[in-house]
C-alpha cells in the first residue's frame, strides 16, 4: 500500500465519524418536540418541558458548530503537515525519543486543549448559566484547566515514557509490559481515585451523623455490605445537577453523594438511589468493567504491536523518520473503528448493568422512591425523556428514564 492511499484512508474514517455522529444527532434531535409519554408526564410541567426543549435545541446546535470546527481543524493539521512540522520541532529539543515522544503529544494535546477551550467557556458561563445549572466561577474554571494540564503532563508522561521505552528495550513483545503497567495503574486508579484525585478538585466530607446516615446505614446492615466510607461532595460547586457514585472495592470502597443529590431528594429516594449503587457492587459489575477494560486494553496493545514498527504509519503522516509517537498518532485513527464497536458493546453491557442495579434496589428497598428520585433528577438537569432509538443505542450507557421506570413497575 501507498503512503498516499494510507492518508486518505486516514482522512475517510475521521470524515465518516463525523457524518455519523452529526446523522445520530440530527435523528435525536428529530424527537426533542416529541409529546411526554404518559408514565412521564409528571415529570414537567408545560412551562418545564418547553424550556428543557429550548435547552436541548440549543446544546444540539453548539454541538454541531464545535463538531464542525473540530472536524476542520484537524483536517487542515493532516492535509498541511501539521505532524511533520511538530515533530521537527520536538527533535530540535532532543536527539532522546523519549523526550521528542513527550514535547510531540504535549504540543499536540495543549494545542487542542487551547482550541477547545472558548468552546468549554461559552458552554459552560453561557448555555449552562443561561438555564441556572453552572456555578462554576471563572477562577474555578482556569484552575481546573491547569490542574487538568498538570495531571495529564505528569501521569501521561510517565506511562508514555514507560511505553516507549518498553518498545526500545523488548521490541515487538513491548506491549506485554506496556499491559502490565497500564493495568496495575487503573487498578490502582479504581482503588485510591476518590481519595488521591478527587481533592484535587473538589472537597469531600464524610456525611454527618443524623437521620440519612441512619437510615443508609440501616439499609447497608439489611443487605449485608459493609459501608463505614459516605462521603458528600461540593458538586454545587460547579453545577446544580446532581449525582451519586460508587467507587473502590474491598477495604476502599466508599459511597460518594453529591451535596446537590441530598438538596433534591428526599431521605427514601436517597436510600435508593444508594440501593442502585450496592446493587452494582453486590452484582460485581465494578470487577466486569474493570476486567473488560483491561482485556480490551491488551488487545488494543497487542494489535498495536503489530504495526507499530511499519514505517507506512509516519510516511501516511508525511513524516521522514519512523517513529512510535508518529505511529501511534496514525495507529490511533485507524483503530478508531473498532474501538468505536467496543464502544457499543460496552454501552449495551452497561444498560444491562443498570437494569440489574435498578432490579437489585427495588427487591431489597424499594421500586416508588427510585422511581420518583429519577423522575426528579431528569427534571432538574432537563433530561431529554425522548430520545431517538438509534441514538439511545450508540451513546447511552444507562437506559431512558421511560425504560428504566417500566422495567422498575414490572
Amino acid at each position: 500500500m501507498k503512503p498516499e492511499t494510507l492518508f486518505y484512508i486516514i482522512i475517510a474514517i475521521l470524515v465518516i465519524s463525523f457524518v455519523i455522529d452529526q446523522l445520530l444527532d440530527y435523528l435525536n434531535a428529530k424527537h426533542f418536540n416529541d409529546p411526554l409519554p404518559i408514565e412521564l408526564q409528571d415529570v414537567f410541567d408545560e412551562a418545564e418541558y418547553k424550556k428543557s426543549q429550548r435547552y436541548k435545541k440549543e446544546r444540539y446546535k453548539f454541538g454541531i458548530l464545535t463538531a464542525t470546527i473540530s472536524l476542520i481543524a484537524t483536517l487542515l493539521f493532516f492535509f498541511f503537515d501539521g505532524f511533520a512540522f511538530v515533530d521537527s520541532f520536538a527533535r530540535s529539543v532532543s536527539s532522546n525519543e523519549i523526550i521528542i515522544a513527550l514535547v510531540f503529544f504535549g504540543i499536540i494535546m495543549m494545542a487542542g486543549d487551547i482550541l477547545s477551550t472558548p468552546f468549554s467557556y461559552y458552554s459552560t458561563f453561557v448555555i449552562e448559566e443561561k438555564y441556572g445549572f453552572n456555578k462554576t466561577t471563572r477562577k474555578t474554571f482556569f484552575l481546573d484547566k491547569l490542574k487538568g494540564w498538570l495531571m495529564g503532563a505528569i501521569i501521561g508522561g510517565i506511562l508514555l515514557g514507560a511505553i516507549i521505552w518498553f518498545y526500545q528495550s523488548t521490541g515487538q513483545h513491548f506491549w506485554l509490559y506496556a499491559w502490565g503497567i497500564i493495568t496495575v495503574f487503573t487498578i490502582f486508579m479504581n482503588l485510591f481515585y476518590a481519595r488521591l484525585i478527587v481533592p484535587l478538585f473538589n472537597k469531600q466530607t464524610p456525611l454527618k451523623e443524623g437521620s440519612l446516615r441512619s437510615e443508609i446505614e440501616k439499609y447497608a446492615s439489611k443487605v449485608g455490605f459493609t459501608l463505614d466510607k459516605i462521603f458528600v461532595i461540593d458538586g454545587s460547586k460547579r453545577s446544580t445537577k446532581a449525582n451519586a457514585y460508587f467507587s473502590g472495592f474491598g477495604s476502599e470502597k466508599r459511597v460518594t453523594l453529591y451535596d446537590t443529590l441530598i438538596k433534591d431528594l428526599n431521605e427514601d429516594e436517597i436510600v435508593a438511589v444508594l440501593a442502585h449503587e450496592v446493587g452494582h457492587y453486590k452484582r460485581n459489575h465494578i470487577i466486569i468493567n474493570l476486567s473488560a477494560a483491561i482485556i480490551t486494553t491488551g488487545f488494543t496493545l497487542w494489535l498495536l504491536s503489530l504495526f507499530i514498527g511499519n514505517p507506512l504509519l509516519s510516511e501516511a503522516l508525511n513524516v521522514s523518520q519512523p517513529s512510535f509517537h508518529i505511529g501511534l498518532v496514525a495507529f490511533g485513527v485507524l483503530y478508531s473503528p473498532i474501538s468505536g464497536i467496543t464502544g457499543l458493546l460496552m454501552n449495551y453491557l452497561s444498560r444491562k448493568f443498570e437494569y440489574q442495579a435498578d432490579n437489585f434496589a427495588k427487591h431489597t428497598y424499594a421500586a416508588p422512591p427510585l422511581i420518583s428520585g429519577l423522575k426528579k433528577l431528569s427534571k432538574n438537569s432537563l433530561s431529554n425523556l425522548t430520545p431517538h432509538p438509534l441514538y439511545v443505542f450508540a451513546h447511552y450507557s444507562h437506559p431512558t428514564l421511560l425504560q428504566r421506570f417500566r422495567n422498575l413497575r414490572k
